[in-house]
């Protein structure tokens, strides 16, 4: 891919390549430059800036194409980093439980909630469970997504689970833009286990895990902990057990209710914690004092009319606030970006710079991707996003309802 980028009405995104991880104030920072021009080259940004004064004849090369850009603006891809798209079906049934108003913990308690998924997509076949989540990337690709994280969480199984990530592992081959996987056999205890959850542990850190290494089938290692799902101290089990087959934590915390998760995502050196719909002082002074990445999914309050996470306070706190979609058939059935971007603006009080940088920047790093993604940088990935004709940066948090994005350019 060889391609000059001409008259863009503002480049933005751009950052050196010393810039890994932006907190508090520093999301409010999304450097730009207006009027500007942007080559790629092999796939890679090779150079930026000024229309002015520039001599395009240098850039001339055989096969090279020109875009010109007037009127739209340039960013990176958003970098979503927690997802759980590959699955067997949608849960549409559920939905009309919660206009009902059955709460998350009573759906589950009818076999609904994730049981449910897995029922389905243990009976689904590996070949089907490609096709579908192929057509997902595709989707999100096309929405601006340049790079996803998927979690495995709906085999509970040992046979199940390690088709799920083998399922992501022929993704990771083929899909056009890069995957990392996440290992989230703790998502649930399977009924045939409820009155033995500490076999069903076992299973997961004696059996699966040596499996999921010898394969090299994840990258990472996730754990649900909540109420009436998975305690703190079964999360230090299970994310300790990973540390040993090089799977790195990350962690479903304090969704449903403060829960201990971010303090056992801290103790345990996670990458990320995430959800954080109930978090308190303590929970932020932890983050804090550690390198664990806060990771908000607006959309799944949004979809179970939950309180929002407090992005403010985060921000504030000095926090490397991140967000991602969610990505699932339960709770966050859609994988648009710049939707969760929208609600981090409208909901949470995020500036629309906030939102990009922690959907570009942060969710890159969330997924240990930043120094190939996630910014207008010399060497990076072009996995890029052209806008329609749009009159700043904020239309893509204010048009919820509509998709400013014209093209979205991936390596």
């Amino acid at each position: 891919m060889n391609i000059l980028f001409k008259n863009i009405k503002s480049l933005a995104g751009i950052r050196s390549a010393d810039v890994k991880l932006l907190k508090g104030n520093e999301l409010n920072e999304l450097p730009a430059i207006d009027d500007a021009w942007l080559h790629v080259q092999d796939g890679n940004i090779a150079a930026y800036g000024g229309m002015k004064g520039v001599d395009f004849n240098l850039f001339k090369v055989e096969g090279a194409i020109d875009v010109d850009c007037t009127g739209r603006i340039i960013l990176p891809c958003f970098c979503d980093s927690h997802t759980h798209l590959v699955f067997a079906d949608w849960r549409q049934e559920e939905f009309v439980y919660k206009i009902q108003g059955l709460s998350y913990e009573e759906i589950a308690a009818r076999g609904g909630g994730i049981l449910n998924s897995a029922k389905k997509l243990n009976a689904t076949s590996e070949e089907v469970l490609m096709e579908k989540a192929l057509q997902r990337i595709e989707e999100i690709k096309n929405q601006g997504t340049g790079a996803v994280e998927i979690k495995s969480g709906y085999g509970l199984c040992y046979e199940g689970e390690l088709k799920m990530l083998r399922v992501i592992k022929k993704l990771k081959n083929i899909s056009p833009i890069p995957i990392k996987a996440s290992f989230l056999g703790a998502h649930a205890i399977p009924l045939e286990y409820k009155e033995r959850r500490s076999d069903y542990i076992k299973m997961l850190t004696d059996e699966l895990m040596p499996k999921i290494a010898e394969e090299n089938l994840a990258d990472y290692c996730d754990v649900f902990c909540e109420k009436g799902f998975f305690t703190s101290d079964e999360t230090d089990l299970i994310l300790q057990a990973g540390w040993k087959y090089g799977l790195k934590p990350k962690i479903h915390a304090n969704q449903l209710a403060i829960s201990g998760g971010v303090q056992a995502g801290i103790r345990n050196n996670a990458i990320s914690v995430d959800h954080l719909e109930n978090v308190g002082d303590e929970e932020i002074e932890a983050l804090k004092n550690s390198y664990t990445i806060p990771t908000l999914l607006p959309s799944a309050a949004f979809f179970l009319r939950m309180q929002y996470p407090p992005a403010r306070k985060m921000i504030e706190a000095g926090l490397p606030v991140t967000l991602a979609t969610d990505y699932n058939p339960g709770s966050s059935p859609s994988g648009r970006m710049s939707f969760v971007i929208s609600l981090a603006c409208i909901q949470m009080k995020m500036t629309p710079e906030e939102a990009i940088n922690a959907a570009t920047l942060n969710g890159a790093r969330a997924m240990e991707l930043e120094n190939v993604l996630g910014s207008i940088t010399v060497g990076k990935k072009a996995n890029i996003i052209l806008t329609k004709p749009i009159n700043s940066i904020s239309n893509i948090a204010y048009n919820f309802g509509n998709d400013v994005i014209e093209k979205v350019f991936v390596s």
